[in-house]
């Protein structure tokens, strides 16, 4: 890594991969030099995509290219922790997709790893990077609403997504929760912290992955999230924090917002907008961004998304999975 870029390489090539890149490839201090893939065919048709010089048909030779600063993680989540852990071990820097790991024992795991090296890992939880979603986040603990009373969040897609999709295939770690459901209840982590209790009802897909997710969260102080997550029903993704001196609300697409609306009670309702600086709404390189201030650094996780907030989120996932009755393949 020089003091002008940063060398990147790309872990997975599906979808959030080629968001992630074509982000990273509008940013003048990044560099993507390296694509690894689980087969060449992949590999090279993603480089030839976006003009990578290497590509690698399996992930070791990747995690082992000198020239790579960094590696960004966008496997399915199921394989999280063997692609994670991979590159880990061979002395990356890593930025791994949410959720997280397919479970808290996973994500304890790579965490552990990473401080045992010394090396820089973060969840790529880009809702907490968002400039519009940290103005919020100032706002709360500013005490502009007040004492948290209620935080109400939703991610449904209406699908449908066939049985074979990875969505509805539990070797893959299916379902609404991971997939979405981690939104919702990393909001309400970002407002709250870890819950007290957690009680959670399912409808449940053949294959035993969740269709659809409600949950209740409480804290000790005595307030309670209230939220959702779908793969059967499109809902309008939107989030709600009230407090006990007003509320803001969210309107769709409450984890990459363009805007939000502040109450307070006895005052006009205020707006807050993001910035045209910001770009768009959908853009992951705040993510990336903050990842290359935190390598220039020296530091070895983000005050963003900090390890300890991704554990927390990860062990309530747990508790949701239990409540549920969900269960993925080879966990105990």
């Amino acid at each position: 890594m020089t003091a002008e870029r940063v060398r990147w390489g790309i872990l997975a090539t599906g979808g959030i991969a080629a968001s992630f890149t074509a982000d990273l490839l509008d940013l003048p201090d990044a560099e993507v030099v390296a694509v690894g893939s689980r087969s060449d065919a992949s590999a090279k048709a993603f480089a030839e995509r976006f003009g990578i010089p290497r590509a690698y048909g399996d992930w070791a030779s990747l995690a082992a290219d000198p020239e790579v600063d960094v590696v960004y993680v966008a496997t399915p989540h199921s394989a999280h922790r063997q692609a994670a852990g991979l590159c880990l071990e061979a002395g990356k820097p890593v930025l791994c997709e949410k959720a997280f790991a397919l479970n808290a024992r996973e994500a304890e795991e790579l965490v552990t790893l990473a401080r045992s090296r010394g090396l820089f890992l973060m969840e790529a939880m880009w809702m907490y990077c968002h400039p519009l979603v940290r103005r919020l986040k100032a706002l709360v603990d500013d005490g502009a609403i007040g004492d948290v009373r209620t935080v109400q969040a939703d991610f449904g897609l209406a699908g449908p997504f066939p049985p074979a999709h990875r969505l509805r295939d539990p070797a893959q770690g299916g379902g609404a929760l991971l997939d979405l459901g981690v939104y919702p209840v990393s909001f309400a982590h970002l407002l709250l912290g870890e819950p007290e209790e957690v009680a959670a009802s399912a409808q449940l897909s053949d294959e035993g992955v969740d269709l659809q997710t409600g949950m209740l969260l409480s804290w000790a102080n005595g307030a309670r999230a209230l939220l959702h997550c779908a793969i059967n029903a499109g809902t309008g993704v939107t989030a709600s924090v009230t407090g006990s001196a007003g509320r803001i609300d969210v309107p769709g697409g409450f984890f990459h917002p363009e805007r939000f609306v502040l109450h307070r009670d006895g005052r006009e309702p205020e707006e807050f907008s993001a910035a045209p600086e910001d770009g768009p709404r959908d853009s992951l390189r705040h993510e990336a961004l903050e990842v290359m201030r935190r390598l220039r650094a020296g530091d070895t996780e983000s005050p963003l998304v900090p390890l300890e907030g991704t554990l927390a989120v990860m062990r309530t996932l747990d508790r949701v999975r239990g409540a549920v009755g969900v269960r993925y393949p080879g966990e105990l």
